[in-house]
């Protein structure tokens, strides 16, 4: 099979490669790809940034945020996953996805890898997750594209997708965990992923040849990137509703307060508790209505009052932990 080479690391620009090529790549016949993201959390189409990631969580440690184009779950990589994609005409979806699969399947299982598909959208390995994949199809054509984890900072992965305990419920696509494996375990001759990249490459495209990109068409993956993978509207405000309660108690009492988010913007904040303060935290609470949900934001916004008015003793940055 052709390949495309994309030695990319950003998240955001591989999301916009996937894109191009699905929709704008010259195609005759299905062409693959083996790429990585620096550590980064994609999430689905469909899914809700707020209510699947721990967002504090990822700005703490410089993760990036990423929204893919096809729906599922939310997934972690580190440059120890390797992704991989086929995009190909379609005249048989039923028959050319499982098709597009059993190649990565297949693939595996000539490295000695005993790899099963799952009734789900999972590759398995001794009952465990390997790999996630995924599609979208664009008129006459499919794009599958997944994971690969060969050997995944597990405890991030753990720390990334866990939201602190304010979730209430949310609406849209949830993840839905799984017991998960990486294949360093079944592949102990490889030293590294770059290593099962190399032998997955040499499988796949066995004598044919590299789909080489113009500078031009580089320039417009980019272009796709900037102008929409890596916009706030395209990872935050595609999020569909979701519902949030947090509660602490301080000096002048225990503060709760719920919120919901609707396309990345707060609605119907409301405090509640047994705090003593000298205004209604109506007052507040209406101000942040409509805000992006976003610190900088909040803090600032809080900050235009004194909120001690609301709750005794209190300053802008104690809300905004209790909501952040």
């Amino acid at each position: 099979m052709r390949y495309l080479v994309n030695d990319s690391t950003d998240a955001c620009r591989n999301m916009a490669f996937d894109e191009f090529t699905l929709e704008s790549l010259p195609l005759d016949e299905p062409v693959f790809y083996l790429w990585r993201n620096a550590p980064s959390v994609i999430i689905g189409l469909n899914q809700s940034a707020y209510a699947e990631v721990n967002l504090p969580y990822l700005q703490a440690h410089g993760i990036a945020l990423a929204r893919r184009v096809t729906g599922g779950g939310a997934v972690y990589h580190d440059l120890q996953n390797l992704n991989y994609t086929i995009v190909g005409k379609s005249r048989d979806l039923n028959a050319d996805y499982p098709d597009y699969l059993h190649l990565m399947v297949n693939a595996l299982r000539q490295l000695g890898v005993a790899a099963e598909l799952s009734g789900r959208n999972d590759i398995m390995v001794d009952g465990r997750k390997c790999s996630g994949y995924a599609k979208r199809v664009w008129k006459d054509r499919l794009m599958v594209h997944g994971t690969l984890m060969f050997d995944v900072d597990l405890s991030v992965l753990q720390d990334v997708l866990s939201v602190p305990g304010s979730k209430m419920a949310a609406s849209g696509v949830a993840s839905v965990r799984s017991k998960v494996a990486n294949l360093k375990d079944y592949l102990p001759a490889f030293k590294d992923v770059l290593a099962l990249k190399d032998a997955l490459h040499r499988i796949l495209a066995g004598a044919d040849e590299e789909v080489i990109l113009t500078d031009s068409q580089q320039a417009e993956i980019e272009r796709i990137a900037n102008e929409k993978f890596r916009t706030w509207d395209w990872l935050y405000g595609r999020s569909p509703e979701a519902q949030f309660r947090a509660s602490k108690k301080f000096a002048c009492g225990t503060v709760e307060v719920n919120w919901s988010v609707r396309h990345g913007l707060l609605e119907d904040v409301r405090f509640g508790g047994d705090f003593l303060g000298n205004l209604s935290a109506e007052g507040l609470a209406g101000g942040l209505n409509g805000l992006r949900f976003d610190g900088q934001v909040i803090l600032a916004a809080l900050r235009t009052e004194n909120v001690s008015d609301y709750f005794d003793g209190l300053v802008a940055e104690d809300i905004l932990g209790l909501m952040m």
